[in-house]
């Protein structure tokens, strides 16, 4: 197949080179141009701007911030519908993939939008983080048309272990918000049970090994503690996109009238590590959250 790839950084970037290992042509564009440029020795090609794209690729991956960036890479200026629209019928684009984690509504919004030139919109948000980017393992939950679907997984499935259809569009969003509330809950409560393991005098990094096989055990569990109780590691994310997730998580909660009381307190916790200067932080940084001083009697 032939793609464009808008986005790639630490989970876009090796799923290119997934998608470039299995035979697939891959254009990519960035708005910081050397991310993209960097992934020319491995046989992508460059894009001035979304909108090249049009001309060229079968379907549009995207791999962006938040839903203001998916809205500007599709629908902007120099976006991918520009270029549709400027070819004049002659646009090889037939679907759009967001990889992005954003919120249900607006990809229903986009999907409707898109149809209105004829592109199929697939919102498939990953799971399995960069360590399964890089690994080609990712878990994806996909909503659109089924036919849509089955088109892109064959080339989804350079980099995913699994592509579910969970239902029409934006059903893969909701899917990942109830991800998401499962991962940023229990990684709070990792922190929790480390700071009080420390605090307790005992080895923080053993619970690992102590707690393997038993019900607490999970892959969360053996990827966080040892990045909270060791020297800091290269990122995985930063704690900003769990705020991003959870505050999403939020609004969905209230417009189903969904309760959700402990993601509401990962939520204050995420807003407490902003004020603490801690958005930047890596996904394990909800450990310096809690390791506030101890008042001594």
């Amino acid at each position: 197949m032939d793609i464009g790839f808008c986005g790639p950084g630490l989970m876009g970037a090796p799923m290119i080179r997934h998608l470039l290992g299995a035979g697939h042509t891959v254009q990519v564009w960035n708005r910081t141009r050397a991310k993209a440029e960097s992934l020319v020795p491995d046989g992508a090609t460059v894009a001035s701007t979304p909108a090249e794209l049009a001309g060229r690729a079968e379907a549009i991956f995207l791999c962006v911030l938040d839903a203001a960036a998916v809205e500007e890479v599709v629908f902007g200026e120099n976006g991918v519908v520009r270029g549709v629209l400027a070819a004049n019928g002659d646009s090889r684009v037939r679907w759009i993939v967001d990889h992005g984690s954003i919120p249900p509504a607006a990809t229903r919004a986009f999907a409707a939008r898109a149809a209105q030139v004829d592109i199929g919109w697939i919102d498939a948000p990953v799971s399995g983080g960069v360590s399964g980017a890089i690994a080609g393992t990712l878990a994806i939950m996909a909503g659109g048309e089924a036919t849509d679907v089955a088109a892109v997984a064959p080339a989804i499935g350079a980099y995913a272990a699994r592509v579910t259809h969970m239902g029409a569009a934006g059903a893969g969003q909701t899917t990942k918000l109830c991800n998401q509330a499962i991962v940023t809950s229990t990684v709070a409560a990792i922190a929790e049970a480390v700071s009080l393991a420390q605090r307790s005098g005992i080895d923080a990094a053993r619970l690992t090994e102590a707690l393997a096989g038993g019900w607490a055990d999970s892959v969360l569990l053996q990827t966080f503690v040892p990045r909270m109780t060791r020297s800091p590691q290269p990122p995985i994310g930063a704690l900003s996109t769990f705020q991003k997730d959870v505050d999403t998580i939020a609004a969905a909660a209230y417009q189903t009238g969904t309760p959700m009381p402990v993601s509401g307190t990962v939520q204050q916790l995420l807003r407490l590590g902003a004020a603490m200067g801690l958005a930047d932080a890596d996904l394990s940084g909800f450990i310096d959250v809690l390791h506030t001083p101890r008042k001594k009697d």
